[in-house]
């Protein structure tokens, strides 16, 4: 399994989710700098993504959507604060409502995502920090640590694939 570690810091409203690949940090980092590769593995593998705008660059913005088996759709959008290509990633994650419009109501997490070389392979590293910890507790019960973990777990077929 691709995901070594998952560790929920309630006192420190963070989450951080850790993967070993057995690809250099170049070839990890295609995955989340190319749209079509991102759509292959951004998002549970019974709700794949299909990215809408991508501008990997601070300041720019990443929409996308993610369908489900029942043709439903789900948005969200990332605005990038920080791009060191190709060891980080920072950026706001949050969700949309049906046009796309940043939905007010939901949590927004910071993310942060740090690729090192870790014996011939890469580990990744993805931090989100939460607002509050009701935010927190909102998004553990909609499934994000399990929609994380499945989603990162086709990372690896990409990467051998």
């Amino acid at each position: 399994m691709t995901v070594t570690s998952m560790d929920k810091d309630p006192d420190r409203l963070t989450l951080t989710m850790v993967a070993d690949f057995t690809a250099p940090v170049a070839r990890v980092w295609q995955l989340w700098s190319d749209p079509r590769q991102l759509e292959r593995w951004w998002g549970p593998p019974t709700y794949p993504a299909t990215v809408e705008e991508y501008d990997l660059t601070p300041g720019g913005e990443v929409t996308y959507f993610m369908t489900g088996p029942e043709g439903d759709q789900y948005r969200g959008w990332w605005r990038i604060t920080s791009v060191d290509a190709p060891t980080s990633l920072e950026f706001t994650d949050g969700f949309a409502d049906a046009e796309g419009v940043p939905s007010a109501d939901m949590p927004t997490t910071s993310t942060r995502v740090t690729l090192t070389e870790r014996d011939g392979g890469t580990r990744m590293e993805m931090r989100s920090v939460f607002d509050t910890a009701e935010q927190m507790e909102q998004l553990a019960k909609m499934g994000m640590e399990e929609g994380l973990r499945e989603a990162v777990g086709q990372m690896d077929g990409l990467l051998t694939g």
